[in-house]
């Protein structure tokens, strides 16, 4: 299947905690929890298929851009969004470290 990733629609599922692209009858996905004021990244997953096109960048990008119109700040647990930001500078500010004693929800 053909996608156009730049233009690729990734939306913000809040009942689901994740950020989505379809992907013909597959999901493409980073999944979040809430916490107040922040989003906490806990997954990215691509189906293998199609992988290596840029559409976990594309959502990252997304994410992170939703997280700053909405003022919240982020944490990078899954591991690609780390990747992404060590890729992406220019968005560490985003990054808060949470007390030990606030686990996500």
């Amino acid at each position: 299947m053909e996608i156009d990733v730049p233009n690729l629609e990734v939306i913000n599922n809040i009942d689901e905690q994740r950020f989505e692209a379809a992907l013909g009858e597959n999901l493409g996905m980073i999944e979040y929890d809430r916490l107040p004021g922040v989003y906490v990244f806990t997954h990215t997953e691509v189906p293998p298929e199609y992988g290596g096109r840029g559409i976990a960048d594309r959502m990252a990008y997304i994410a992170l851009e939703t997280a700053i119109a909405e003022e919240q700040k982020i944490v990078p647990e899954c591991p690609f969004v780390k990747k992404y930001l060590q890729r992406h500078p220019e968005y560490a500010w985003l990054v808060v470290v949470l007390p030990e004693d606030e686990p996500p929800t």
